[in-house]
């Protein structure tokens, strides 16, 4: 039970260890994002839709790829028409790559020093497991207008089928506001940076490498290409600027490949360069891929290599403004529960908000337990009183801009 001027009237109904447990129940289960995987997310998914049904909440649960399924709740607050807004979190992780390289068992959950540990304890379980107590807590504490939807998606680490899916869905049509509570470590990210995968398929000529004469190296080209691409970023600074949370434009060879370990005496013919953009609010995406495909043309030309330029996946940059009523609900709230207002920051990748964003148009803020950098490293772990703190949050965040309305008037 919380006292003081942070206290909340659902603070007792709020079963913070419940939580905790429900946490590390998720972590547990190794729900690994890897490509051509089925069923990855079922084990949580199903976890989850247990405990919709324990509370008594109508749920779908519906499957975007084979045994990887979507759970939605739509929580109605019994208190009259009012908006609806969204609390949104994943079940996939990524690998937790050789488990010797962690000082913990990666799926261990094991609580330690205040912390939990373990892959996906910040990316993101314990938000999902917050969101969800949040609800309950605001819910069991008495009516409230509107309705809260909780929408626990698969595939968030891949190519997000889940946000797409329900970003499709008619439910998408009628949510006015989105909370995703991806790890941001307390700010309230009010924007996101934007994403562009690209592959550069390079061919040249096979070669004995005693004869360079008599080939075309891709991997001459590629090494070429991947110098190019820091004047490519250093053009993208100046022409889009720079963005007050989230930064520059970053373009970053991830990829080069080229050749047979085994045959080290021969040119190949092929080669591969790999390409993470990251953008801002603000940048053009078409203008920028022309400029690395052509920039990545002429430099393999000099080595008379040929450039096929394929984009793999293209998510823009978005961005909510600081007085939209979720904002302001999520920082009445923040202000509340610790005494003073959030940072705002923005999110340094994508999130499923930003298919929500782009594909149903949806209003989308992003704020959630564990460390803003800590994603996808190994030792993951997630401070655990944050897992009620931001739960505490979740719930004033609710009634703050359910009972403001749509437009975020005083109701």
């Amino acid at each position: 039970m919380h006292s003081g001027p942070g206290a909340l009237p659902w603070d007792s109904l709020l079963d913070t260890e419940a939580a905790i447990a429900f946490t590390q129940q998720l972590v547990r289960l190794r729900t690994v994002n890897s490509e051509g995987a089925e069923s990855v997310e079922r084990p949580a998914a199903e976890l989850v839709s247990e405990l919709f049904t324990r509370f008594g909440w109508e749920h779908t649960f519906s499957e975007v790829a084979p045994g990887r399924p979507n759970v939605v709740a739509v929580v109605e607050g019994g208190g009259g028409p009012g908006p609806t807004l969204m609390f949104e979190g994943h079940t996939d992780v990524v690998t937790e790559g050789d488990p010797a390289d962690w000082s913990v068992d990666p799926y261990g959950a094991e609580i330690r020093d205040g912390k939990m540990w373990g892959r996906g304890t910040a990316d993101m379980k314990s938000g999902v497991a917050a969101m969800i107590y949040g609800v309950r807590a605001l819910q069991q504490a008495g009516p409230f207008p509107g309705r809260v939807v909780l929408g626990v998606m698969a595939d968030e680490e891949g190519m997000m089928l889940g946000a797409k899916a329900f970003a499709a869905s008619p439910l998408a049509a009628e949510v006015d506001g989105v909370i995703v509570c991806e790890p941001e470590g307390y700010e309230v990210c009010t924007s996101a940076r934007g994403g562009i995968r690209l592959r550069l398929d390079l061919t040249g000529v096979m070669a004995h490498g005693a004869m360079p004469q008599e080939g075309r190296s891709p991997i001459a080209a590629g090494a070429r290409i991947v110098e190019a691409l820091g004047a490519v970023q250093e053009w993208a600074t100046v022409r889009f600027g720079s963005h007050p949370h989230a930064g520059e434009v970053t373009v970053t060879p991830t990829v080069l490949l080229g050749g047979d370990p085994d045959q080290l005496n021969v040119i190949p013919a092929h080669g591969v360069v790999g390409v993470d953009v990251r953008t801002i609010p603000g940048t053009d995406h078409a203008e920028l891929t022309e400029r690395i495909r052509t920039t990545a043309e002429q430099a393999a030309e000099a080595f008379g290599v040929g450039v096929r330029l394929t984009v793999v996946d293209d998510r823009p940059a978005i961005e909510i403004a600081e007085d939209h009523p979720v904002v302001r609900g999520l920082v009445a709230a923040h202000t509340q529960v610790h005494g003073s207002a959030p940072a705002f920051g923005a999110v340094p990748g994508t999130t499923d908000g930003t298919i929500l964003t782009r594909d149903a148009g949806l209003p989308t803020a992003v704020y959630g337990p564990g460390g803003k950098w800590i994603a996808h490293q190994k030792d993951e772990f997630v401070e655990v009183r944050e897992i009620g703190e931001y739960a505490r949050v979740y719930a004033a965040a609710a009634q703050h801009f359910l009972t403001a309305g749509k437009d975020g008037a005083a109701a």
